[in-house]
């Protein structure tokens, strides 16, 4: 096999988010569900901006903020996904390349604008996201580069991006592509809403052993195993898989690889400011290590170190140096 000329190539969702903090009388009064992600209209999406404070326009998606994470820390990344052909989609295209990550999806022209993601952020670090999916909803299968699918060490793929039908289908043709090439794909479960929706689809790719890496939170560990300890069920996960990561909040984070098990606290944080990206950043650090062939419990640490560093600010994109932050932590 040759040697790839990515570490990883990411497909999701092409998202610019607006970010503002607000008081927990005004999610109240706006009738937002606290915490969660919400899924909403373009008519929503300008209420809920014409409502908000003073705010930050930050491009983001889950996978385009893994993979932010990623470049800071010298892994070479690709990134996949539909922007359309407006002011917010050039701005989605100039930073994800200014991070340093190839993105050569064609703009769509025409309706739905590009997708934005309204995040309310209160005092206590909760973010509460409103997210309008626009353009990146219609991602083509013709829109995918299979030669750079196939000459990336990983395919990262974002749960997210599974819910619209376009899209999931542009998906499953990335995995077999990845997988006739011999490479290794990764998956993010993203939130328990698409497990509810596709988790008969997840079960079956891990079933036909599609996916070699499966990213997942305690909650969604338990929905789509169907176990409600967390020990059994990521024990039952990890010999379905062959690297399952889950992530505990406060509580840190545990991974089975090959019939290894590692476990790692949480970094220790002076103040949780904004938990947005949270679990993208832990993905980031993660591969960092994975793709280096790092041990399992660096990988983890790894992690927990970028997870703490996005969370100590607003937005989910890095602020300090990932690359000098972990060197410095890990000693």
């Amino acid at each position: 096999m040759t040697k790839p000329s990515f570490d990883v190539i990411a497909i999701g969702n092409a998202i610019v988010d607006v970010m503002a903090p607000c008081a927990d009388a005004d999610i109240a009064r706006l009738g937002l569900a606290k915490g969660g992600m919400t899924l909403i209209d373009e008519q929503r999406a300008h209420e809920l901006y014409a409502a908000m404070g003073p705010a930050q326009e930050i491009s983001g998606g889950s996978a385009a903020n893994t993979l932010a994470g990623l470049a800071a820390l010298g892994v070479r990344c690709g990134f996949i996904g539909q922007i359309a052909d407006d002011q917010l989609g050039e701005v989605f295209a100039h930073d994800i390349r200014a991070a340093g990550i190839a993105f050569a999806t064609p703009a769509r022209s025409g309706q739905p604008a590009t997708a934005r993601c309204l995040i309310f952020v209160t005092a206590d670090g909760q973010r509460t996201m409103n997210t309008f999916l626009g353009a990146s909803q219609f991602l083509p299968p013709a829109a995918l580069d299979e030669g750079a699918i196939a000459d990336a060490a990983v395919l990262y793929l974002e749960g997210y991006l599974w819910d619209p039908e376009e899209p999931r289908q542009a998906m499953r043709r990335a995995i077999g592509a990845a997988r006739q090439a011999g490479r290794k794909v990764a998956f993010t479960l993203s939130d328990g809403f698409v497990i509810a929706r596709h988790g008969d689809d997840f079960r079956a790719m891990v079933a036909a052993g599609e996916i070699d890496i499966l990213f997942a939170n305690e909650h969604e560990l338990a929905a789509v195993t169907g176990i409600a300890d967390f020990h059994e069920g990521i024990t039952a996960l990890g010999g379905a898989v062959p690297t399952v990561v889950v992530t505990r909040s406060e509580k840190g984070a545990y991974a089975i690889s090959g019939g290894v098990h590692a476990e790692v606290p949480a970094e220790p944080i002076a103040r949780v400011v904004d938990t947005t990206g949270a679990g993208d950043l832990f993905a980031a650090g993660f591969l960092a290590g994975f793709t280096r062939d790092r041990p399992l419990d660096e990988c983890l640490r790894m992690g927990a170190i970028c997870a703490a560093e996005v969370i100590s600010h607003y937005g989910a994109r890095p602020e300090a140096d990932l690359a000098a932050l972990v060197a410095e932590r890990l000693g």
